[in-house]
């Protein structure tokens, strides 16, 4: 029996960017998903560079990185997270690869000659990306979010190809839903659907008729204004859907379920299900964010913690281990750049666990260091990254081995002990895009260790991104001082886990545990770092109550 053909829903943004275009993407995936669908979620992105690898988190977030290795925009996190089932390469397209791929074909001739243009060929590879992963069969529901703002330049190709696929496809096969703002103006006490309706309008002038739209809200729509922006902007009044302002992102599939989105999708693409969405195992993970019995203070120590996107995976990872461990988890920013041996007290002393992020360059090692150091001696559980686990390898060959002058040869190519290296087949590459040692490899984990006890599991498999390994040269005075290798790559002997014996809870990865953490699977090493934050709170409050303390006898 053949299949049925795969549907499309595309996401569009308007008024304004940073409404929320992924979020929403992703709660309609669960929602669907939750009915048993078979979806999948991609994002177009109208930069022109070829993948985000390249880009400072400054400027777009972090860089999502997924098991086959792909560089991507960070809103694949969330479909990852929320839809609980992997990405891939396919998942993300921007306008660099588009042109990149096109100019490749022509040079080699693909076109016969023809005069290569916007409309048909950029237009047709944009389709052909859009329909890969539909034409697999391994989905019912293609969810296409575009990035930007309808109105941009960057954004008419896609637009183009939007209003292409509607009409080679039909009104039931492949529907639009626009994201605009109803601002609410303080001085005349109302909300304003002017916005929505010129966003609507531009929409409209490229071609696309929005089937459905997702008003984003700080204050309830009234019948009134919904049945406002359906006349003026041609839809019908069940498609004006309220998103309102949420205190949580894990709010939104809820609220979305409440509003009836799933449904009005499953209507217009003549999509036919009883089945009900089963949100049980969602609702308790929300109810848990929202009514922890517990609380710890984690301080993130990072070089860009201006922004919070810059480390959005980690953030959301402890939110899933939070709920896990019953407890709330407080991240505490602190930039790198300003921790020194003479703050580091009491930038640090206040806090239950230590976790030193990922980066590249010299900037604000030196504080990644020194918070390194004042965990392991102080005894506060503590978790590296990438470059954090790095960190701490360097700091411990400077203040427990000895090695004066011990760094890491990205920071200091003269440095006398490079504990850390770049790997061998990284030093004849030039072209930096794409060439790092990126997607899942095994790791082979030691027993016994904390990080088995972690995972309970002897082999993993965690997702990279770095140039730079520990050097084995040094592995052997490093485990005879304590700090062992706890996880190996079984093919190349590169060390993926480092931890030091000598301590409750001191671990550091060279992989990203925080691209496979997600609300059905919290990943088992931030869970186990809470725990052991939450131990390390309940001692010192223990000590603090104790009754030496309070007749102040030192402890």
């Amino acid at each position: 029996m053949e299949s049925a053909p795969c549907k499309y829903v595309f996401v569009t943004g308007g008024v304004s960017s940073s409404l929320g275009k992924g979020i929403i993407s992703a709660s309609l995936a669960k929602l669907l998903q939750a009915r048993g669908l078979r979806v999948t979620i991609q994002k177009l992105d109208p930069y022109i560079n070829v993948d985000p690898g390249t880009l400072n988190p400054y400027e777009h977030g972090e860089c999502y990185v997924t098991d086959d290795g792909a560089e991507t925009d960070l809103d694949l996190g969330h479909y990852e997270r929320f839809l609980n089932t992997p990405t891939s390469q396919a998942n993300n397209v921007t306008t660099g690869r588009i042109y990149l791929d096109v100019i490749m074909r022509e040079r080699q001739g693909a076109y016969l000659g023809k005069t290569v243009q916007v409309v048909p060929h950029i237009t047709d590879e944009i389709k052909r990306r859009i329909t890969l992963l539909g034409n697999t069969g391994n989905y019912d529901i293609v969810i296409t979010e575009i990035g930007g703002t309808v109105g941009d330049i960057e954004s008419l190709p896609y637009i183009e190809a939007v209003r292409q696929m509607k009409y080679e496809l039909g009104n039931t096969n492949c529907i639009v839903i626009h994201l605009t703002l109803v601002p609410f103006l303080k001085s005349a006490r109302e909300l304003k659907t002017k916005p929505t309706q010129h966003s609507v309008k531009e929409l409209l002038e490229e071609g696309v008729q929005p089937d459905i739209l997702v008003c984003r809200t700080e204050y309830p729509l009234s019948p009134e204004v919904r049945r406002k922006v359906a006349q003026f902007c041609n839809v019908a009044p069940e498609a004006v859907i309220e998103s309102i302002d949420a205190d949580s992102i894990y709010n939104v599939p809820l609220l979305m379920y409440k509003e009836n989105l799933d449904r009005i999708v499953l209507s217009r693409l003549h999509l036919e299900t009883t089945r009900e969405p089963d949100l049980s195992s969602w609702i308790r993970f929300v109810e848990k964010i929202h009514n922890p019995h517990y609380r710890v203070r984690i301080g993130l120590v990072g070089k860009y913690v201006e922004l919070p996107d810059a480390y959005k995976s980690i953030r959301e990872s402890f939110i899933h281990a939070g709920a896990a461990n019953d407890c709330q988890v407080e991240v505490i920013s602190i930039h790198s750049e300003h921790v020194n041996e003479a703050n580091v007290a009491q930038q640090l002393g206040q806090l239950d666990g230590i976790l030193v992020a990922p980066g590249f360059g010299h900037r604000g090692v030196e504080g990644k260091i020194t918070a390194v150091r004042y965990a392991r001696e102080y005894q506060v559980p503590f978790f590296g990254i990438c470059l954090g686990m790095q960190c701490a390898a360097i700091e411990f060959a400077r203040n427990v081995l000895g090695l004066a002058g011990a760094h890491s040869t990205e920071m200091n190519p003269d440095t006398p002990h490079p504990v850390i290296d770049m790997m061998e087949e990284q030093k004849k590459i030039v072209v930096k895009g794409g060439t790092m040692r990126l997607g899942a490899y095994e790791c082979e984990l030691r027993k016994p260790s904390k990080v088995f006890e972690a995972y309970g599991v002897e082999r993993i498999r965690e997702r990279h991104r770095h140039r730079y390994e520990f050097n084995n040269k040094y592995l052997s005075m490093f485990e005879q001082a304590g700090m062992i290798a706890s996880g190996i790559n079984p093919n190349s002997g590169l060390v993926e886990v480092m931890e030091f014996i000598h301590h409750p809870w001191f671990i550091g990865v060279q992989y990203h545990p925080e691209l496979k953490s997600t609300v059905d699977n919290p990943h088992p090493l931030f869970i186990r770092f809470v725990a052991m934050a939450m131990a390390y709170r309940q001692t010192k409050e223990a000590e603090v109550a104790s009754p030496a303390s309070a007749a102040g006898i030192p402890l």
